[in-house]
Protein backbone atom coordinates (compact mmCIF):
# COMPACT_ATOMS: atom_id res chain seq x y z
CA UNK A 1 0.00 0.00 0.00
CA UNK A 2 1.50 3.41 -0.93
CA UNK A 3 4.69 1.78 -2.62
CA UNK A 4 6.42 0.86 0.91
CA UNK A 5 7.88 -1.63 1.56
CA UNK A 6 9.76 -3.20 4.76
CA UNK A 7 11.32 -6.91 4.50
CA UNK A 8 9.12 -9.32 7.00
CA UNK A 9 11.65 -11.48 8.08
CA UNK A 10 14.86 -9.05 8.80
CA UNK A 11 15.44 -5.08 9.85
CA UNK A 12 16.64 -3.50 6.89
CA UNK A 13 19.86 -1.56 7.36
CA UNK A 14 18.73 1.14 4.52
CA UNK A 15 15.77 3.20 4.41
CA UNK A 16 15.33 4.80 0.54
CA UNK A 17 12.97 6.88 -0.71
CA UNK A 18 12.21 7.06 -4.57
CA UNK A 19 11.33 10.08 -5.79
CA UNK A 20 9.84 10.00 -9.69
CA UNK A 21 8.76 13.27 -11.63
CA UNK A 22 5.35 12.29 -13.59
CA UNK A 23 2.89 13.84 -15.86
CA UNK A 24 0.60 11.89 -17.84
CA UNK A 25 3.01 8.84 -18.44
CA UNK A 26 1.18 5.90 -17.21
CA UNK A 27 3.15 3.17 -19.68
CA UNK A 28 6.51 3.87 -18.56
CA UNK A 29 4.42 3.94 -14.84
CA UNK A 30 3.24 0.43 -15.37
CA UNK A 31 6.41 -0.62 -16.91
CA UNK A 32 8.78 0.92 -13.99
CA UNK A 33 6.78 -0.64 -11.26
CA UNK A 34 6.38 -4.07 -12.85
CA UNK A 35 10.74 -4.22 -12.43
CA UNK A 36 11.07 -1.98 -9.87
CA UNK A 37 9.35 -3.62 -6.81
CA UNK A 38 10.75 -7.01 -7.92
CA UNK A 39 14.14 -5.59 -8.07
CA UNK A 40 14.04 -3.49 -4.64
CA UNK A 41 12.55 -6.51 -2.54
CA UNK A 42 15.91 -8.80 -3.83
CA UNK A 43 17.75 -6.15 -2.32
CA UNK A 44 15.98 -5.91 1.31
CA UNK A 45 15.61 -2.09 1.69
CA UNK A 46 12.62 -0.87 3.68
CA UNK A 47 11.22 1.90 0.82
CA UNK A 48 8.12 3.90 -0.45
CA UNK A 49 7.94 5.13 -4.25
CA UNK A 50 6.44 8.35 -4.96
CA UNK A 51 5.10 9.96 -7.74
CA UNK A 52 5.01 13.53 -7.84
CA UNK A 53 3.05 15.21 -10.28
CA UNK A 54 2.52 18.27 -12.02
CA UNK A 55 -1.18 19.34 -12.70
CA UNK A 56 -1.91 21.21 -15.88
CA UNK A 57 -0.47 22.08 -19.34
CA UNK A 58 2.35 24.09 -18.83
CA UNK A 59 5.75 23.59 -19.18
CA UNK A 60 7.25 20.45 -17.02
CA UNK A 61 9.48 21.29 -13.93
CA UNK A 62 10.86 18.00 -13.07
CA UNK A 63 13.79 19.45 -10.92
CA UNK A 64 11.04 21.83 -8.67
CA UNK A 65 8.81 18.55 -8.68
CA UNK A 66 11.85 16.30 -7.32
CA UNK A 67 12.01 19.04 -4.75
CA UNK A 68 8.37 19.14 -3.55
CA UNK A 69 8.95 15.23 -3.46
CA UNK A 70 11.81 15.48 -1.49
CA UNK A 71 10.13 17.65 0.89
CA UNK A 72 6.90 15.77 1.04
CA UNK A 73 8.79 12.48 1.78
CA UNK A 74 10.59 13.67 4.98
CA UNK A 75 7.72 14.31 6.21
CA UNK A 76 7.17 10.19 6.85
CA UNK A 77 10.17 9.04 7.23
CA UNK A 78 14.16 9.24 8.19
CA UNK A 79 15.04 8.19 5.10
CA UNK A 80 18.55 7.76 4.63
CA UNK A 81 18.99 7.80 0.81
CA UNK A 82 16.88 9.74 -1.61
CA UNK A 83 16.80 8.66 -4.86
CA UNK A 84 15.88 10.58 -8.19
CA UNK A 85 14.85 8.24 -10.66
CA UNK A 86 13.46 8.54 -14.31
CA UNK A 87 10.09 7.17 -15.21
CA UNK A 88 11.69 5.32 -18.49
CA UNK A 89 14.37 3.62 -16.74
CA UNK A 90 14.70 0.31 -15.50
CA UNK A 91 17.84 -0.86 -13.77
CA UNK A 92 19.64 -4.01 -15.55
CA UNK A 93 21.95 -5.28 -12.66
CA UNK A 94 20.76 -6.63 -9.51
CA UNK A 95 24.06 -5.73 -7.54
CA UNK A 96 23.28 -1.82 -8.49
CA UNK A 97 22.31 -1.14 -4.76
CA UNK A 98 19.81 2.00 -4.51
CA UNK A 99 21.55 3.19 -1.71
CA UNK A 100 23.67 6.08 -0.97
CA UNK A 101 27.64 6.80 -0.52
CA UNK A 102 27.95 7.74 2.72
CA UNK A 103 30.46 11.15 1.25
CA UNK A 104 29.49 11.99 -1.88
CA UNK A 105 25.94 11.97 -4.17
CA UNK A 106 26.10 9.43 -6.32
CA UNK A 107 25.13 8.88 -10.27
CA UNK A 108 23.73 5.65 -10.84
CA UNK A 109 22.75 5.70 -14.32
CA UNK A 110 26.27 5.65 -15.47
CA UNK A 111 25.61 3.15 -18.34
CA UNK A 112 22.90 3.51 -20.52
CA UNK A 113 21.49 1.44 -23.60
CA UNK A 114 20.92 4.49 -25.00
CA UNK A 115 24.08 5.90 -25.03
CA UNK A 116 25.72 2.86 -25.77
CA UNK A 117 26.30 1.89 -22.02
CA UNK A 118 28.62 4.92 -21.38
CA UNK A 119 28.19 8.31 -20.55
CA UNK A 120 27.10 10.62 -22.89
CA UNK A 121 29.68 14.09 -21.76
CA UNK A 122 32.29 13.66 -18.58
CA UNK A 123 29.70 15.90 -16.09
CA UNK A 124 26.78 13.64 -16.92
CA UNK A 125 24.40 13.49 -13.76
CA UNK A 126 20.84 12.84 -15.54
CA UNK A 127 18.49 9.25 -15.23
CA UNK A 128 19.03 8.31 -11.43
CA UNK A 129 21.00 9.49 -8.65
CA UNK A 130 21.44 8.65 -5.09
CA UNK A 131 21.73 11.98 -2.53
CA UNK A 132 21.20 11.69 1.59
CA UNK A 133 18.98 14.62 2.47
CA UNK A 134 21.77 15.75 4.18
CA UNK A 135 23.80 16.31 0.31
CA UNK A 136 20.56 17.92 -0.88
CA UNK A 137 20.03 20.40 1.97
CA UNK A 138 24.24 20.96 1.58
CA UNK A 139 23.69 21.66 -2.39
CA UNK A 140 20.23 23.74 -1.84
CA UNK A 141 18.25 20.92 -3.48
CA UNK A 142 17.45 21.59 -7.08
CA UNK A 143 16.89 24.69 -9.29
CA UNK A 144 13.32 25.91 -9.61
CA UNK A 145 13.24 27.56 -12.72
CA UNK A 146 14.13 24.83 -15.39
CA UNK A 147 10.67 25.03 -16.78
CA UNK A 148 10.63 22.67 -20.02
CA UNK A 149 14.14 22.56 -20.21
CA UNK A 150 16.74 19.42 -19.94
CA UNK A 151 19.72 21.24 -18.54
CA UNK A 152 18.99 21.29 -14.81
CA UNK A 153 21.35 17.89 -14.53
CA UNK A 154 24.09 20.10 -15.14
CA UNK A 155 23.03 22.50 -12.66
CA UNK A 156 23.28 20.18 -10.16
CA UNK A 157 26.42 18.48 -10.94
CA UNK A 158 27.81 22.41 -10.56
CA UNK A 159 25.71 22.51 -7.82
CA UNK A 160 27.78 19.46 -6.01
CA UNK A 161 31.35 20.99 -7.23
CA UNK A 162 30.38 24.71 -5.62
CA UNK A 163 29.07 22.90 -2.10
CA UNK A 164 32.16 21.20 -1.81
CA UNK A 165 31.17 18.07 -2.76
CA UNK A 166 31.90 15.57 -5.44
CA UNK A 167 30.25 12.94 -7.76
CA UNK A 168 30.84 9.47 -7.83
CA UNK A 169 29.70 7.00 -10.06
CA UNK A 170 28.30 3.25 -9.83
CA UNK A 171 31.11 1.40 -11.85
CA UNK A 172 29.67 0.75 -15.50
CA UNK A 173 29.29 -2.88 -15.40
CA UNK A 174 26.57 -2.17 -12.61
CA UNK A 175 24.93 0.56 -13.03
CA UNK A 176 23.44 -0.08 -16.33
CA UNK A 177 20.02 0.79 -17.24
CA UNK A 178 17.65 0.15 -20.27
CA UNK A 179 15.67 3.26 -21.63
CA UNK A 180 12.16 2.51 -22.61
CA UNK A 181 10.66 3.27 -26.19
CA UNK A 182 13.39 6.12 -25.95
CA UNK A 183 12.95 5.89 -30.21
CA UNK A 184 9.25 7.11 -30.40
CA UNK A 185 10.44 10.67 -28.74
CA UNK A 186 10.66 13.31 -31.29
CA UNK A 187 11.79 16.38 -29.23
CA UNK A 188 15.02 14.57 -27.78
CA UNK A 189 18.18 16.52 -28.58
CA UNK A 190 21.43 15.25 -29.91
CA UNK A 191 22.13 12.47 -26.47
CA UNK A 192 25.69 13.11 -27.22
CA UNK A 193 26.16 16.65 -26.90
CA UNK A 194 25.99 19.19 -23.57
CA UNK A 195 22.53 21.22 -23.58
CA UNK A 196 23.93 24.91 -22.95
CA UNK A 197 23.26 26.05 -20.41
CA UNK A 198 20.93 28.95 -19.54
CA UNK A 199 21.68 29.44 -15.91
CA UNK A 200 23.96 31.07 -14.29
CA UNK A 201 24.59 28.67 -11.17
CA UNK A 202 27.30 29.80 -9.49
CA UNK A 203 25.70 33.07 -8.84
CA UNK A 204 22.03 31.94 -8.05
CA UNK A 205 22.48 28.10 -6.14
CA UNK A 206 22.30 29.42 -2.79
CA UNK A 207 19.17 31.64 -3.79
CA UNK A 208 16.90 29.17 -6.41
CA UNK A 209 16.36 25.68 -4.35
CA UNK A 210 14.85 24.09 -1.18
CA UNK A 211 15.31 27.28 0.36
CA UNK A 212 12.91 29.36 -1.79
CA UNK A 213 10.50 26.87 -2.69
CA UNK A 214 7.00 27.77 -3.14
CA UNK A 215 4.43 25.13 -4.43
CA UNK A 216 0.62 23.94 -3.40
CA UNK A 217 -0.32 20.70 -2.44
CA UNK A 218 -3.55 19.37 -4.49
CA UNK A 219 -3.75 15.68 -2.63
CA UNK A 220 -1.62 12.98 -1.19
CA UNK A 221 -3.30 9.69 -2.06
CA UNK A 222 -1.54 5.96 -1.56
CA UNK A 223 -2.17 3.85 -4.69
CA UNK A 224 -1.02 0.17 -4.22
CA UNK A 225 1.96 0.65 -5.37
CA UNK A 226 2.94 4.39 -4.81
CA UNK A 227 2.16 7.19 -3.46
CA UNK A 228 0.99 10.25 -5.67
CA UNK A 229 1.57 13.51 -4.68
CA UNK A 230 0.39 16.14 -7.09
CA UNK A 231 1.17 20.26 -6.77
CA UNK A 232 0.52 23.24 -8.40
Amino acid sequence: SGGHYRPPHCFARYKSAILVAYRNQEKYLRHLLYYIHPFLQRQQLSYTIYLIQQVGTGSFNRAKLLNVGVREAMKDEEWDCLVLHDIDLVPENDYNLYICDEYYPKHMASAMDKFQYTLPYKSFFGGVSALTPEHYMKMNGFPNTYWGDSGENDDIATRIQLAGMKIVRTSPLLGRYRVMDYNEETDIQDPWRRPPSRHNTRKTWKADGMNTLQFRLLSRTKHPLYTKITVD
